[in-house]
């Protein structure tokens, strides 16, 4: 089974991602300056319900190469640490802009809900990134991939709905607090890109 350790530095890379507004966390602000906490709160259980959908697919594509062989396991981990050092050297190749909280229209929470299930689901940038990133932190001589990266998943998910719903329920001071800050839209990409690369390095270290 997965190890706590591996388990705890997980947890730690996506509360450093999360830390950094995204298009979740601005997605979450505008329904909730527009809608209230209860619609805010919608659209990131709805965002979240989404993941569970590339954790499924994630699962079961990433255990069907296991079954495979273990090398084409390994190879589809170096893929992905190519490609999220990729990502990194992109973001910070880049750079950013000033923040900017994007006007959302008002809508009801069932609907706002909905919509966030819809756009994450069929976010291709989410799917990869779910296949790049959770099999950096799994390890097939400790047990089953399948549980493994289910853990993880979830994992993903919970922190995701937790941390959205307290951005909601903080909506009204988070976007007083940002609108002073937009020059914080410079370092998103700088800190993606670095937790990224982070990856990447970790995976080409941990192989030799």
């Amino acid at each position: 089974m997965i190890h706590i350790d591996t388990l705890l530095a997980f947890a730690a890379v996506v509360l450093g991602l999360f830390l950094i507004p995204g298009p979740a966390v601005l997605l979450v602000l505008a329904r909730s300056s527009a809608g209230g906490h209860r619609v805010g709160i919608a659209t990131g259980l709805g965002i979240a319900a989404g993941d569970v959908v590339h954790t499924a697919m994630a699962t079961i594509g990433l255990s069907a190469v296991l079954m495979t062989s273990a090398l084409a396991f390994n190879l589809v981990k170096y893929a992905g640490a190519a490609y999220l050092i990729y990502l990194g050297v992109r973001a910070l190749m880049e750079g950013g802009e000033d923040l900017q909280l994007a006007k959302a229209r008002r809508v009801d929470a069932p609907l706002a809900f909905r919509q966030a299930v819809i756009a994450e689901v069929l976010n291709p940038k989410t799917a990869l990134f779910f296949l790049a990133f959770l099999p950096q932190f799994v390890h097939p001589e400790r047990g089953a991939v399948g549980a493994q990266l289910a853990v993880l998943g979830l994992v993903f998910v919970i922190m995701s709905a937790i941390y959205t719903a307290l951005v909601a329920l903080a909506a009204g001071r988070l976007v007083g607090w940002l609108s002073k800050r937009r020059g914080i839209g410079r370092w998103q990409n700088r800190v993606v890109g670095t937790i990224y690369l982070g990856l990447g390095v970790r995976m080409a270290l941990q192989q030799r």
